[in-house]
């Protein structure tokens, strides 16, 4: 177990090896949650979580609907164009 210090200014440095695991990056938001036994650290969702039926329908009218063969046809034209 790795422990740390807490400065003057209350910031503390999470260790590389710990930032590297979890993929964290500079400026990456983090929520502190009080767990009572202590402090969690997790990374701040980029979005407001919402239900489906929030968000179902939001593009409608906005793109037209495709038929099972043209997206077929799309895809398979677009695998040939990677080739």
């Amino acid at each position: 177990m790795k422990s740390i210090k807490l400065s003057r200014k209350g910031q503390v440095v999470i260790p590389k090896a710990f930032r590297s695991l979890h993929h964290w990056e500079p400026g990456l938001e983090l929520m502190v949650i009080d767990t009572g036994d202590g402090l969690l650290l997790k990374p701040k969702a980029p979005f407001a979580p919402s239900e489906l039926a929030e968000v179902s329908g939001m593009f409608k009218g906005k793109v037209s609907p495709r038929t099972d063969q043209q997206i077929k046809t799309a895809l398979a034209e677009d695998v040939c164009s990677s080739l």
